[in-house]
């Protein structure tokens, strides 16, 4: 019995010893994390401002600020958890290997989300086109922007349906933006037959167009005959207007213009063919 509290007071002894002389190293690592961490979550905040108002100067879109301030912000504080660990005296090659891994594994897992990421970036810095504005892309889709996102962009059709694009397609595709320049020019065809005359018809259009409240006298509106058809001559009549009332003045247009030549008595003809019969027997 007495053996044993012997061996007790010597593994307390040795305890107490090792205690004493790595406390002051421990203590001193302690504080070394701490004032670490704080000054480093003050740096951080610091930074975090900075960023916000560079964004806010550059007038950065607000999706794209939001996403880039948070990536920066938990970023910096993963790279704050490294530098406090290694004060704490843990060989970090290991964290660094596995955020290595799990950022490769991530990236293989994510490439679609990676390239709607990149389109998202490009979007948003290069603006082609805002909230707003009516487009149509070389993929096939078209309607006005509800939002964009950081991976998409919604649009709504003229039909009145929710269309999800994703940014790496959009990006990739030629975009038209009918919005854009704030006017929109109308280039629609209108044949009539071939006994009309066309100075006269070019002339009643022309009246058709400068009786339009919404057609614009700049740039010139202009019908010129473009093309001797199978079937009908053809005139092209082209006209601007901004685009807010764009729809409304194209189809008065054609109302007018349908109505203005039928009073003049000149036809529009529709595809027709002449056919001719021989008789083999009078040969």
């Amino acid at each position: 019995m007495e053996d044993k509290i012997n061996s007790l007071s010597e593994y307390w002894d040795k305890a107490i010893a090792v205690t004493v002389e790595y406390a002051p190293k421990i203590a001193g690592a302690l504080i070394s994390a701490v004032l670490t961490l704080v000054i480093g979550l003050w740096i951080i905040k610091i930074i975090n401002r900075l960023v916000k108002k560079i964004f806010e100067k550059r007038d950065v879109d607000l999706s794209l600020r939001t996403f880039l301030g948070n990536l920066i912000n938990w970023s910096l504080k993963i790279m704050l958890f490294i530098v406090v660990v290694t004060q704490l005296g843990v060989q970090t090659s290991t964290f660094v290997a596995i955020i290595g891994a799990a950022g490769l594994a991530i990236g293989l897992a994510l490439q679609g989300s990676l390239s709607n990421f990149a389109g998202g970036v490009l979007i948003l810095t290069l603006k082609p086109f805002k909230v707003g504005d009516y487009i149509s892309s070389s993929s096939g889709v078209s309607g006005t922007v509800k939002y964009i996102d950081i991976f998409n962009t919604k649009l709504n059709t003229p039909q009145n349906q929710l269309v999800v694009v994703p940014n790496g397609e959009l990006s990739n595709s030629s975009i038209t933006n009918y919005t854009e320049l704030g006017t929109r020019r109308t280039w629609f065809d209108i044949g009539v037959s071939y006994d009309a005359d066309l100075r006269q018809t070019k002339e009643i259009l022309m009246g058709v167009i400068k009786a339009n409240q919404h057609a614009m006298d700049d740039p010139a509106p202009q019908v010129i005959v473009t093309e001797l058809g199978d079937s009908a001559v053809n005139l092209s009549v082209r006209v601007t207007a901004t685009t807010d009332v764009f729809w409304d003045m194209r189809e008065q247009l054609i109302i007018d213009c349908k109505a203005a030549l039928d009073n003049a008595g000149i036809s529009i003809p529709f595809p027709q063919r002449d056919v001719h019969f021989f008789d083999a027997s009078k040969k």
